[in-house]
């Protein structure tokens, strides 16, 4: 998140910040943040906003300006500067691993989760995504787990501006990612925030796709599958990403759903089939990832009748399988969705079988004498 620009003053808009002019602008920011006068310190916060807004060379060069701009995080610095250097820290960070380190190492974690917790919505979201951003460093997510930053992370999922909820849940999303965050995680409740989010969201957003990322996590639990089953729409809200998601958010919601009906088949199968995953499913096996693709194919296995393989008489092709699940669907509609979709598959399975084949024919015939 990149917060709207400050305001800036006479004496700071009329300078140089092109390429030609970046290095004066620069040094002159180094030169305000240092000194003691406050007014000069929230100058050069701004400064040092504006400049690596979006200039990653600006960001390399002031990377100095760091250890100061922490130290006007305080709390007996002065209100005004506590969001002005919070947003210049936070465009530090932005595509800049070490100034990430930084940020943590110089001890700026402490305070924006004290600012987590303010009454002052602005600063509330200007910390959401300084975490956000922070929480992107392989580094710090350990450090970030072991704060106390997630459960208020989870709390702003539940009560924060919509912004706010975004953030947070990607900043949950990457902290996901480092298996000792999970219990954390887990423990704070988040499923029935993140599927409310989820089913404001477009299905196609990257905040569906970071939802159903950290859905997919939770579900390795079972309060993290009893909580999605419980949540109402919970389900079907995962197997919609499943069919109109990016590519990874559709990976996410199958690798979900997945794990689900792995953990208990005979529990979940008919949740799961009763949302109409079976279309999604088949679509996923001509065009999803290869990881989408064969958790697909291993889905639609579970999802059949009997778990176990079919007789010699009977391959356990995926076509058969299909079928299988189309015989037992209720609904017109539905069934004739499955069956549409499968008839679809095999003629796209064909069509690239048989452009393999003239390939085939290409490379196989002899060079004329």
């Amino acid at each position: 998140m990149e917060a709207a620009a400050d305001n800036q003053s006479p004496s700071s808009s009329d300078v140089d910040v092109t390429p030609r002019g970046a290095s004066s602008a620069v040094l002159r920011a180094l030169q305000l943040i240092q000194y003691d006068d406050s007014d000069s310190k929230l100058q050069a916060a701004k400064e040092i906003r504006r400049l690596t807004k979006t200039s990653q060379r600006c960001r390399r060069l002031l990377a100095e300006a760091v250890i100061p701009l922490v130290s006007m995080l305080r709390v007996d610095s002065p209100q005004s500067h506590h969001e002005s250097a919070l947003l210049a820290l936070l465009n530090l960070a932005v595509k800049d691993e070490r100034n990430k380190m930084s940020i943590v190492e110089a001890g700026a974690l402490d305070h924006v989760i004290r600012f987590l917790q303010s009454e002052n919505i602005n600063l509330q979201e200007s910390a959401t995504a300084a975490l956000l951003t922070l929480s992107a460093s392989i580094s710090n997510k350990p450090i970030i787990g072991a704060s106390g930053a997630i459960p208020l992370l989870v709390n702003i999922l539940k009560h924060g501006t919509t912004q706010a909820k975004v953030d947070a849940v990607m900043a949950l999303s990457n902290l996901s990612t480092y298996t000792d965050n999970l219990t954390v995680i887990i423990e704070t409740d988040p499923v029935p925030s993140v599927v409310t989010l989820l089913k404001s969201s477009k299905r196609s957003s990257k905040t569906a796709e970071k939802c159903c990322s950290v859905i997919e996590s939770m579900v390795g639990f079972d309060e993290g599958r009893t909580a999605l089953a419980a949540e109402d729409g919970g389900i079907l809200a995962v197997v919609e990403v499943l069919e109109n998601g990016t590519r990874q958010a559709r990976e996410h919601a199958v690798g979900a759903l997945l794990t689900i009906c792995e953990s208990d088949r005979c529990k979940y199968r008919e949740l799961i089939l009763k949302e109409g995953v079976i279309p999604g499913l088949l679509e996923l096996t001509v065009q999803g990832t290869p990881k989408s693709q064969t958790k697909a194919q291993t889905l639609l296995r579970l999802l059949r009748e009997t778990p176990y393989p079919r007789s010699e008489f009977q391959p356990d092709t995926l076509e058969n399988i299909v079928c299988n699940i189309i015989s037992q669907i209720d609904g017109d509609e539905q069934s004739s969705k499955a069956k549409k979709m499968l008839a679809e598959m095999v003629q796209v399975s064909m069509e690239q079988s048989l452009r393999h084949l003239q390939k085939r024919a290409l490379v196989c015939t002899p060079t004329d004498l």
